[in-house]
């Protein structure tokens, strides 16, 4: 697997069957600023959705348009991309599984909001947030947390599903800070690696990784900080 974050909540995900997208937040991220969206999109095959918010929804209707891409989100928010004109969409809600071809993903729980208000003001009301679980066939099994708190229930995700990497929010103010983060990872998680994410983006959020580096010093977790646009291989 190839595994490149692209800044905020985005990453790209390249396997043997598959090259996802996760919260494509891109033409308008300034921490995207730079990289090329054309290469980022390249050969992209489905998009998944942990939640509503426009930070995270970012390109999806126009990317699943031109890329001819399949959408994967909750319910609610498919519905809310098929009136806006997205043809290929997967829904489904907490718990349940989608297969694919070469991976399957499944709707974990998340402490956090989903409503996405549009340019004329008014707020869509878009579901529940979710983590994405997800397992594929010739590669780790991967955690996309979404935006979320620290949870108990944590415990029952790792249990239930083992997942090797882990795509953890830090930035604070809207998800959960780097020291509770580590602690989230280190109680109720046993990932090989530690991927922070939702950091670094604009102001109101943490500019570095370092309270998540630090608070994970010593724990056999591997923590892996790539740069945007890096590329890092598993």
């Amino acid at each position: 697997m190839k595994l490149t974050w692209l800044g905020h909540a985005a990453f790209r995900l390249e396997t043997a069957s598959a090259t996802i997208l996760i919260d494509p937040f891109l033409t308008h991220n300034p921490a995207f600023s730079g990289q090329d969206l054309k290469d980022v999109a390249k050969g992209v095959t489905h998009i998944l959705l942990t939640h509503g918010h426009m930070d995270h929804v970012g390109d999806t209707i126009a990317l699943a348009g031109e890329l001819d891409a399949t959408v994967l989100a909750n319910a609610d928010l498919a519905a809310w991309l098929g009136h806006r004109g997205v043809k290929k969409i997967e829904q489904g809600n907490t718990g349940g599984t989608i297969a694919f071809n070469g991976f399957s993903a499944t709707f974990t729980n998340a402490l956090h909001s989903s409503a996405h208000v549009t340019e004329d003001g008014v707020s869509h009301a878009l579901g529940n947030a979710n983590g994405l679980m997800l397992h594929f066939d010739d590669a780790p099994s991967v955690l996309a947390m979404g935006d979320t708190d620290i949870f108990s229930d944590m415990a029952l995700i790792n249990e239930l599903h083992q997942p090797q990497i882990g795509l953890v929010p830090i930035g604070d103010r809207f998800t959960m800070g780097g020291a509770v983060a580590a602690l989230a990872c280190q109680r109720f998680f046993s990932f090989e690696t530690a991927i922070p994410c939702h950091y670094a983006t604009f102001g109101l959020l943490d500019p570095t990784a370092e309270k998540f580096v630090a608070g994970m010093e010593g724990h056999k977790t591997k923590v892996a900080a790539p740069k945007v646009g890096e590329v890092l291989s598993f």
